[in-house]
């Protein structure tokens, strides 16, 4: 049998492909471009951007201003495709390298970086931009997204309006379909509430303010959608929008998760990027079939997409999206693509893998591929004025990542106990201790 995932697949083995390498859109028996001209050039230029930003973080990481870092190059066009399809109403589950996901979804950029600097043990309100926080704990998003689509799933029976503004403690309730009980039988009152009734969108505290390094604004009730449609559009409803990767399809989070999903027929969408690298375990030793070809058995359907297509990606997500929406259940898309860098900036894939298979991989640049679609009608000053305000993004994120204030190594004991007993001060001066001794 013929092993998946070695980097030499031809064209028509990569899965739906609307824009070809050459920039040249083909035609598919299944699916279409749903994108613009204009849609096409805000991709051109989110990718773009997303491609300096990560290069600028990797250099901040090496200079010693971040402790890692986890660039996405190679995948703009799979972050970039799948979140543009998804509505503002929508939430999305990122794994812990959809940098571009997170930017385009209305994040500043500097916020991704705070984490990674160590100047913040938290992250984001996931409730400002329907984004939840990074997960590092490989495959954990997998079974909080079906959490939470089960979540709006039951607020729709429910009969709420805008499921989209009812909070996700409810997710855990919707496999009873009840509030839980408590010890004594009364069912609980504070369950009961937030099962109930769905929160104010006044009473939801948005920045509002301008996110200088994306061009748009925070609040995901008032961005402006480039490229996908208005819930106005489809109606009341929402779905929900999981990453994971190719190494986390073996996990058993991933696999419980697809189970609920099918099961339930949940309004969720798995966004398999597949960039053919587990850090050094190539995708063949995972798994003999393409990925996609697994969802078939859990019973809901599986479709490999060139992931260095944006048109493609973000056609298949639409469908998919909108088919999560419908009722219709789960859907599992593998983007094939390839991780153009290291797994991390303490990774070294000049040990494990070919330097060829990086070179057929650089041919296909997704970037590279959109650039060639639009250089038709776009003359050289148009795209160095794209690069241009791509490198100045890159200049401002360094500078807000310099002006961060330094991490205090000992800060992780600040929010493990509420008050502080003997031993944990005497942990603490002991760790003290050692940082001291550095400088000596």
């Amino acid at each position: 049998m013929r092993r998946v995932g070695a980097g030499d697949l031809s064209d028509d083995e990569c899965g739906v492909r609307l824009l070809g390498p050459d920039g040249v859109m083909r035609e598919h028996p299944r699916f279409a471009s749903l994108l613009s001209a204009e849609d096409l050039r805000s991709c051109y230029g989110a990718m773009l951007r997303a491609r300096h930003l990560d290069d600028q973080a990797t250099a901040l990481q090496r200079q010693g201003e971040l402790a890692l870092w986890i660039p996405l190059r190679g995948q703009e066009a799979a972050q970039v495709g799948s979140v543009r399809a998804a509505l503002t109403s929508d939430f999305v589950f990122p794994s812990y390298r959809e940098h571009a996901v997170a930017w385009d979804r209305g994040l500043p950029a500097v916020e991704v970086l705070r984490l990674l600097r160590g100047s913040t043990h938290g992250g984001w309100n996931p409730a400002d931009h329907n984004l939840a926080n990074y997960a590092l704990v490989l495959a954990s998003q997998t079974l909080h997204a079906v959490g939470y689509a089960l979540g709006l799933q039951l607020d729709a029976q429910r009969g709420h309006a805008d499921v989209a503004t009812v909070v996700p403690e409810a997710a855990g309730n919707a496999i009873v379909g009840r509030p839980r009980i408590l010890g004594d039988g009364a069912p609980n009152a504070d369950a009961e509430e937030l099962l109930g009734r769905p929160t104010i969108e006044g009473e939801r505290k948005a920045s509002g303010s301008p996110d200088e390094l994306v061009g748009r604004p925070t609040n995901i009730r008032e961005r402006a959608t480039v490229g996908r449609p208005t819930n106005a559009e489809h109606g009341p409803g929402a779905a929900v929008l999981v990453y994971l990767g190719d190494g986390a399809m073996s996990q058993g989070d991933a696999n419980e998760a697809f189970v609920w999903a099918a099961s339930f027929a949940a309004p969720v969408v798995f966004f398999c990027t597949n960039n053919q690298w587990a850090i050094s375990t190539p995708a063949s030793r995972q798994s003999r079939v393409p990925l996609a070809d697994r969802a078939n058995g859990f019973g809901f359907p599986g479709v490999r997409v060139d992931g260095n297509d944006v048109v493609a990606v973000h056609s298949v997500t639409s469908w998919a999206l909108e088919r999560a929406r419908r009722g219709d259940g789960p859907t599992l898309i593998e983007a094939y693509t390839y991780r153009m860098g290291p797994h991390t900036t303490s990774d070294d894939p000049a040990r494990y893998r070919p330097a060829e298979q990086e070179a057929v991989w650089r041919a296909r640049d997704p970037i590279d591929r959109v650039a060639r679609l639009l250089a038709s009608d776009h003359d050289d000053a148009w795209f160095a004025a794209q690069r241009a305000e791509a490198e100045q993004a890159a200049v401002r994120l360094r500078e807000a990542v310099l002006a961060l204030p330094e991490p205090r190594p000992d800060a992780f004991f600040d929010d493990v106990l509420v008050t502080e007993t003997d031993e944990a001060r005497a942990e603490r001066a002991r760790f003290r201790a050692y940082q001291e001794s550095f400088q000596a």
